[in-house]
């Protein structure tokens, strides 16, 4: 982190408190300043300084109060991937870092409709020709990250 230009923004944005050797930055050499609740000012010597949100935990925790819709959505979308985990056999993921499939994406995103009194309906064959996509989804080209 030294050799970062003055005034960048770290954040974790991973799935561990790992990501980010916060324990080495905490030396006499540095100087912590505490800017608000989860925001610190890293200073060094010659005055360069770093801004570390969550003390280097997840970005997410930064927020003074998280809506529970965005709590609900991130729980459900972890649960069904853990339960692919522990269902999958045995040699189907390697230790590595998968995207979701976007089926259970939209799953997941299929049972948070009613948060907004919204439904879907089902494309017609000519809809799903012209957008050139399976009826039942997924609904997005492979391309697209969500």
């Amino acid at each position: 982190m030294e050799r970062m230009k003055n005034g960048c923004v770290v954040c974790n944005m991973g799935h561990s408190n790992t990501e980010i050797d916060v324990h080495s930055l905490r030396t006499p050499d540095l100087m912590w300043e505490r800017v608000r609740s989860q925001v610190d000012h890293i200073i060094w010597g010659n005055g360069k300084r770093i801004v570390l949100l969550a003390e280097g935990r997840l970005a997410n925790l930064c927020c003074s109060s998280l809506p529970s819709f965005v709590v609900s959505v991130t729980a459900a979308t972890q649960a069904l991937a853990l339960i692919e985990l522990y269902n999958a056999p045995q040699h189907r993921y390697k230790a590595d870092v998968y995207l979701l499939p976007k089926k259970m994406d939209e799953y997941v995103a299929s049972l948070h409709l009613p948060t907004f009194d919204a439904h879907l309906t089902e494309l017609t064959d000519e809809q799903a020709k012209y957008l050139g996509l399976n009826k039942v989804g997924p609904f997005k080209p492979n391309y697209y990250r969500y």
